[in-house]
């Protein structure tokens, strides 16, 4: 009677999103060919009415899964990509998206557009002169060069003011040359400098850099402030001082007043709108260029008349002129001679046989001429810096003079004293902050028609600009400008007029009004560009701290931004010093520079494929000469200063590194991470591991439970705690089958790694392999983790507890292979029992033991691994304590002996205990121990032999089907065999579908006469195989094993039952594999009523050594 199978066709899950079953009349077997028909109606015949899940993808790629219409591609021609259009789009749509690009945040309009929503952002059309070189422009000139630039001259001399505005001059034109690289290596969104640095160096120091310029940009604020006060109180308003008097508190204070009501009222004109600050940024660049070229003006008119402004000295000193203004001790009037102003300074009494002071009365009063021109000849006399002490006198120079002791009077009121020490690496730091503003070109990278080429020309241009104003102010301002009138920081011996101001044509109100408003627009423009850097730094969630200030106004406005920069610009203006202030500026503004150098240099030594700037006029080692450049500046201006904004940009780093958020910029510091990792991975393979270096590096095999979370977590824990954080930790863990079918499952798996590492403060790397079974894919991990010579050379795993339940020896025979594979690739084992029940790293183990069960020597991992772990804290408190093992020949003193010298060597710190096992009989237990162990396993074998036979019938029956349906129907056959390999290869790589018993038999056998009568015959052999179960002996050899396992397992019990972790040598696998289960039964007697117990098994080569 022939046999007779039905082949039943089943629907694919994943095809189906509806749980329904499929009704009878559908399980006719379809053809492949209906799968590429064209008709729609025929595509949802097959998937059905109700197919809507998103896992439809995958089994039907040639329509949309959503059903959307508007989605089809009506077009063929592109069909063959058509799969691919979710992840990588046409180049048509990405075109487009690259056309309607804006660098603008979301939702971001002017206030003036609020009331009709934001309007459509237009191309911006501005060029080269207007975006660039005029906002560079304006931003670098500015309050030093009206306030403190003849000062620095007069006190540094030409020669020193020269070299003072060369090197700031050549480092802003390197970080120029570098920040020009960067701009036009794509486009910079708002942010500027902050964006440059941060896509090219990372988050980290993006973040710290970034924070650094803002704390620049606002600092540069109170500066501004500053200079507009003292601007408006000593030169436009002198009589509207709070404070009145001469003492050295007055004028700060009247600063702090003042400044802190400007600055309320620029706040306030900046909250109200930047479009009002935009406006007036032309008004005040108009000011700066005027007062520029009337200062060019003044000095060509002193070619041809110098201005009628005197200074007027008593001897070689320099006196205040803005009391008095006949400069004489008498004068004449009438043929009468009476006593001059300065007489009642000098003298008690208008009379002429006053008592006098004695260098009034031994020295003679000289007026000479403030500005004698550029023909003059001064030049020389300028031409070496002057550099004095605070409190000390303005002198002239090769002026005659008797000398006295200190006057009597109050010489406030008259002479000119240098109000701060001076010296050259202090007015380095006053001056830096005249050449910053050289970023205000990138950071309109957005605005401009084409930035790639109007940042570089325009910002170099400025650059250069500025720099020959500058250094032809410093040669005119020494060759027309008297000495002690340069070294007078406030004009106060030419009637309180800005020394600049009395060289300048026509009037020195030009310079008045115009460094006036000049300064107040700059400190406008801090006020409003500081804001939106520390919204753009927040906007990015570098910092979790200052997410608060992302948030603004419903027009984009930075709000909150706004206040913390007036907050922290009112602590500059509490210093009232525009000398104090600078230092700490030019600080932060060469800290950013340094990075923008570092962040050129090093892509270009890098040669990133992205790094394909337009600017080509650059080079590494300028990059380089300017980085270098910027760090001896800041240690130059003042190196106290230098470290604090060090240590300030430093904390962010690691703060940003610890607590901030995870960015992938694509940064160069990462290139530079990767180049060093492979430089440092091929030194290590180019000569083996000495002794000496040798540490565990741990490759950590994690079992996963059904949610694809870590089973045993605290074997994380023991790999912290046995690091320390030290070497290579990689952590993985095996899912079974396909990955193709299991892709997102591993992503997730390794994932939910990273995320364990991070609860458990693991640190290392999580790697999660998909194989076709566990065996496989342990072999896999064991061979091919690490890379180079960063491999793992220890192998940790959980000791698996449920081995004997297991409904198949799969589990045993993993484990064992895993032992043989470890073994094979010399790489060390670590087994670990009662996993669960290890101390965590929050736990603290007070007191107790480590015991460590020396057996066999196999390398002295035993020795290290206490010690290892007895540098962490957890096991910090416990004592080590070493057993081995005496045989009847052995002489255990002298054992102990030499045990106790060897562990002295090893410099560790443990007690030694030599333990007597004597050869004894073999007890009744451990015979029926292992007689019991020997009927299990054959039992198990019989069990796994009926299932192969079962399977192989299938497979009999299955050719035989599949030949008789070629002879009778051959053309269906390519159907019902498509189907049938469908659902085989289903069930074959979907593992849940197989536990879940999801898949229904494929096949149904008829059974005939023959065929029932094997069976009866086969299970009749079957029970008398099991009866001469019952009967067997133990084999000699496995009894052996047994009894020292038993034997072994009473001392260590006996000794360590107390302790906190037992150390034990792992005995090897047989080499006979029949004993495999066995085996397993061995350890299980060895380690049974311990708690935490660490097998051990070393890799062939020694791990510790005594000598140094």
């Amino acid at each position: 009677m022939p046999t007779n199978f039905t082949v039943v066709p089943v629907e694919d899950v994943k095809a189906s999103g509806s749980g329904e079953a499929t009704a009878e009349g559908s399980s006719k077997p379809i053809s492949l060919g209906k799968i590429f028909r064209e008709n729609d109606d025929d595509v949802d015949t097959l998937q059905g009415p109700d197919s809507g899940d998103e896992s439809q993808k995958e089994s039907t790629p040639f329509f949309d899964s959503d059903n959307d219409t508007k989605n089809y591609y009506d077009d063929k021609n592109m069909a063959l990509y058509e799969e691919e259009m979710d992840s990588t789009p046409m180049v048509s749509s990405l075109l487009n998206k690259l056309s309607n690009y804006t660098n603008l945040f979301p939702g971001v309009c002017e206030h003036e557009e609020t009331e009709d929503g934001c309007r459509r952002v237009t191309v911006p059309q501005m060029g080269t002169f207007i975006g660039v070189f005029l906002p560079c422009l304006q931003n670098i000139l500015g309050v030093i060069l009206f306030l403190r630039l003849t000062w620095i001259v007069g006190t540094a001399g030409i020669l020193g003011s020269f070299a003072i505005v060369f090197m700031c001059c050549v480092c802003t034109l390197l970080t120029a040359i570098s920040m020009s690289a960067i701009a036009t290596n794509g486009v910079v969104p708002a942010g500027g400098a902050y964006y440059m640095i941060s896509r090219s160096l990372g988050p980290e120091f993006g973040g710290a850099v970034g924070l650094c310029f803002y704390l620049g940009t606002t600092f540069a604020g109170s500066l501004y402030i500053l200079g507009t006060i003292e601007i408006l109180l000593i030169y436009i308003v002198p009589t509207a001082t709070v404070f009145k008097g001469h003492d050295g508190d007055a004028m700060p204070n009247n600063m702090r007043i003042y400044g802190t009501c400007c600055l309320a009222l620029m706040a306030l004109v900046v909250f109200v709108g930047v479009k009002y600050v935009n406006k007036l940024a032309l008004v005040f660049l108009s000011c700066v260029i005027l007062s520029i070229m009337a200062t060019y003006a003044g000095v060509i008119r002193t070619i041809i008349e110098p201005p009628e402004f005197n200074v007027c000295l008593l001897g070689n000193r320099s006196l205040k002129n803005e009391n008095f203004e006949v400069c004489a001790k008498k004068e004449v009037i009438k043929n009468t001679t009476i006593t001059t102003e300065l007489w009642n300074h000098f003298c008690n009494s208008k009379h002429l046989n006053a008592t006098c002071d004695d260098y009034f009365t031994l020295n003679e009063l000289t007026e000479i001429q403030a500005i004698p021109g550029l023909l003059s000849g001064v030049i020389k006399d300028n031409l070496w810096g002057e550099y004095a002490p605070a409190g000390m006198t303005i002198e002239k120079k090769n002026q005659s003079s008797v000398p006295t002791q200190e006057p009597t009077t109050d010489r406030d009121d008259i002479y000119l004293f240098n109000d701060i020490n001076t010296y050259f690496t202090l007015l380095v730091g006053i001056y830096f902050p005249s050449v910053t503003g050289i970023m205000a070109g990138s950071n309109r990278s957005g605005d401009l028609r084409d930035a790639k080429r109007s940042i570089p020309i325009g910002t170099i241009l400025a650059i250069l600009t500025t720099s020959f104003i500058y250094i032809s102010c410093v040669v005119l301002f020494g060759a027309c400008i008297e000495g002690v009138v340069l070294r007078d920081k406030f004009g106060y011996s030419v009637k309180k007029n800005p020394v600049i101001g009395i060289l300048a044509w026509p009037s020195p109100w030009v310079i008045v009004i115009g460094s006036f408003f000049s300064c107040s627009g700059a400190g406008l423009q801090s006020l409003t560009g500081a804001p939106r850097l520390l919204q753009a730094i927040a906007r990015d969630g570098i910092v979790p701290f200052l997410r608060v200030f992302g948030h603004g106004k419903a027009n984009g406005e930075p709000t909150w931004a706004l206040l913390l920069t007036v907050g922290i610009c009112e602590i500059g203006i509490l210093i009232a010093s525009l000398d104090a202030v600078a230092p700490i500026l030019s600080m932060f503004f060469l800290m950013c520079y340094l990075f923008v150098n570092l962040a050129c240099a090093i892509q270009t030594l890098l040669r990133t494929p992205n790094w394909r700037p337009r600017f080509r006029f650059y080079h590494w080692t300028l990059s380089f000469l300017g980085m270098s450049l910027c760090l001896s500046l800041m240690f130059i201006c003042s190196w106290y200063y230098a470290l604090v904004a060090i240590v300030i940009a430093g904390c962010i780093y690691k703060y940003i590194e610890y607590r901030g958020a995870v960015k992938e910029w694509g940064d160069g510091i990462r290139g530079l991470s990767l180049n060093a990792a492979r430089y440092a991975l091929i030194r290590l393979e180019e000569s083996p591991l000495h002794t000496k270096n040798w540490r565990p590096q741990i490759l950590v095999m994690c079992k996963l439970d059904s949610d694809l979370a870590v089973k045993h977590p605290r074997l994380l824990s023991f790999t912290t705690q046995l690091k320390a954080g030290k070497g290579l930790t990689i952590v993985s863990t095996v899912l079974e089958g396909t990955f193709m079918t299991r892709e997102d499952e591993a992503k997730t798996a390794e994932q939910n790694l990273k995320a364990a590492m991070v609860a458990e403060r693991t640190k290392g790397f999580s790697h999660a392999v998909v194989s076709s079974n566990l065996r496989d894919g342990f072999s896999i991990l064991i061979q091919s983790a690490g890379l180079g010579g960063m491999k793992h050379n220890t192998v940790l795993m959980a000791w698996p507890v449920t081995w004997r339940q297991a409904q198949n020896s799969t589990a045993t025979r993993n484990f064992i292979e895993t032992v043989r594979e470890t073994t094979a690739a010399n790489q060390a084992l670590l087994v670990a029992k009662n996993i669960d029940s290890f101390p965590g790293n929050q736990q603290r183990l007070e007191g107790g033991t480590i015991d460590v069960w020396w057996i066999v020597h196999d390398g002295g991992l035993l020795m290290l691994l206490p010690f290892l772990l007895s540098q962490h804290k957890v096991w910090r408190k416990c004592k080590m304590r070493v057993f081995t093992v005496a045989q009847l020949n052995d002489n255990s003193i002298q054992m102990k002996k030499d045990l106790q010298m060897f562990i002295y060597h090893l410099r560790l710190d443990a007690k030694v205990e030599v333990v007597e096992m004597h050869d004894s009989d073999i007890s009744a237990f451990t015979y029926e121990k292992t007689l019991r162990m020997e009927q299990r396993t054959e039992m198990l074998k019989q069990m796994q032999l009926s299932r192969t036979e079962r399977e192989r019938e299938v497979r009999t029956l299955d050719k035989s089907f599949w030949k008789k349906k070629c002879e009778e129907k051959p053309l269906k056959f390519d159907e019902e065999m498509a189907q049938l390999i469908h659902d085989r290869n289903t069930a074959s790589h979907s593992t849940s579908d197989r536990e879940a018993g999801a898949s229904p038999e494929r096949v149904h056998m008829t059974w005939t006469k023959e065929k029932l009568l094997n069976e009866k015959n086969r299970q009749r052999e079957s029970i008398g195989q099991v009866k001469d179960m019952f009967n067997m002996k133990p084999n000699q050899s496995n009894v052996r094993r047994m009894h020292t396992a038993v034997k072994l397992n009473e001392v260590v019990v006996k000794k360590s039952r107390d302790s906190q972790l037992v150390l034990l040598n792992m005995p090897g696998p047989p080499k006979n594999m029949k004993g495999d289960a066995n085996y397993m039964e061995f350890l299980e007697a060895l380690m049974e009523g311990l708690d935490r117990v660490l097998l051990v098994r070393g890799g062939g080569r020694e791990v510790i050594t005594i000598y140094s």
